[in-house]
């Protein structure tokens, strides 16, 4: 997709600025003609709006900054009492942020999936892959990060499990973990030292991934977009160029999701929130349940099911690992799920069983479910869950690519969209 520019400056101006600073040659050769395949469906919008939601975590996140106060004694009382009823618009701000946080996560989501369904991770887009999972990476650390910052029970207590993780290294070295853990705390339990820590790296990780998200679209625009059927482009009859094309149709679904976001902001703004976390965090008063985000959840399950503390650790950090090797996992030849019979109906287990492990997340530990007048502890249905996630990717993926009969490929873009005529 990379070429020969075809920007002209219009103006004495333009040609001055062109040879000092290309910047409007950039702006015209990656957004306004640059070749798209011309069948992206709905699916391929989320990436706009993926940029559009982390300008929206950093714009509120900068003002929230400014009367917020890294404080194990000040930090609750500056949320829940300055920001939300002395700072005008303070409330506002705080639930776009917040619900921000879900919406971010949730676009992320769909396009992960749509990048799995439509084999998007296969060459020569590995890069793009990669850089999306240091992204996805990036964004659990950020929330993590700010999830900690109201400084409620569920914000102290979450700090203190996760980061006691990190004590499991004890069995493998010991006690490097416990004092990897004191690092983390800045003391010898979670408090002053761990908030300011936090704010700190919630407040720098969010241009941290605004950076990756620039190598993301840069390597992006070098191979250019994937598409659904997952063939090549055969030439200039099979795009189109960005602008007005894809502008306007990605604008008007960024409004429909604004307008889904603004219904959680101004109508149920706690929806995603955790009550205890609206108590003023109290290191002597256990939480009967600790969860984190419901964006977490999965990987929290994973972590609850292997009950050996190390192993438990070693499946979490795992899972998210094994996105990495996803580009040469997949052997099959073919990359969309739409001619990949046996895939297709894999990849949509896997989706159930991703939507199974957050909601046995979000249970307690030892929740049960009465099945025929039998209690099934949850954490079965966790290791169930857990060995399918790993099965899908190291042995699912490798053997039915081999195996897998898949359909007919169209010859090219255009023939399958005029075909549709």
């Amino acid at each position: 997709m990379a070429g020969q520019s075809t920007y002209v400056p219009g103006s004495a101006v333009e040609r001055w600025l062109d040879k000092r600073l290309p910047i409007l040659r950039l702006t015209h050769d990656t957004m306004t003609t640059f070749p798209t395949p011309r069948n992206l469906n709905i699916w391929y919008t989320f990436g706009g709006i993926l940029a559009f939601c982390l300008g929206v975590q950093i714009v509120s996140g900068i003002i929230l900054a400014m009367h917020y106060v890294p404080s194990a004694d000040m930090a609750f009382n500056s949320v829940e009492g300055r920001i939300m009823r002395e700072v005008n618009y303070g409330w506002l701000i705080r639930y776009i942020h917040a619900n921000g946080a879900s919406m971010f996560f949730l676009a992320v989501y769909i396009h992960i999936f749509r990048g799995l369904y439509y084999g998007s991770y296969k060459a020569p887009r590995e890069v793009i892959w990669l850089l999306g999972v240091l992204i996805y990476i990036l964004m659990m650390a950020t929330a993590f990060f700010g999830y900690v910052l109201p400084w409620g029970q569920m914000s102290f207590w979450g700090a203190t499990v996760i980061t006691s993780l990190f004590s499991a290294l004890d069995q493998v070295i010991p006690h490097l973990g416990t004092t990897i853990t004191t690092w983390l705390w800045g003391d010898f339990a979670v408090g002053d030292a761990t908030l300011n820590r936090f704010f700190s790296l919630h407040y720098l990780l969010p241009f941290v991934i605004a950076g990756v998200v620039g190598l993301h679209i840069w390597a992006l625009h070098v191979s250019g977009n994937n598409n659904p059927l997952g063939i090549d482009v055969k030439g200039p009859q099979d795009t189109v160029p960005f602008h007005p094309y894809y502008t306007v149709k990605d604008a008007f679904y960024l409004s429909l999701f604004v307008i889904l976001f603004a219904g959680f902001v101004f109508f149920a703004p706690d929806f995603f929130a955790n009550p205890d976390n609206s108590v003023q965090a109290n290191p002597l008063v256990t939480p009967p349940d600790i969860v984190p985000e419901w964006y977490l959840l999965p990987f929290y399950a994973m972590l609850r099911s292997v009950p050996q503390k190390l192993l438990g650790v070693l499946v979490l950090v795992g899972a998210l690992v094994t996105l990495v090797f996803v580009p040469w996992l997949d052997s099959s030849k073919v990359r969309s799920c739409r001619f990949r019979p046996v895939m297709k109906q894999l990849f949509w287990l896997f989706l159930l069983d991703c939507l199974l492990l957050g909601y046995v997340g979000s249970q307690g530990a030892d929740a049960a479910l009465q099945v025929g007048g039998f209690d099934l502890p949850l954490v079965w249905l966790a290791r169930l869950g857990t060995l399918y996630y790993y099965g899908f990717f190291w042995a699912l993926m490798p053997l039915v690519g081999r195996l897998e009969k898949t359909g007919p490929l169209p010859e090219s873009i255009a023939q399958s969209v005029l075909g549709k005529a």
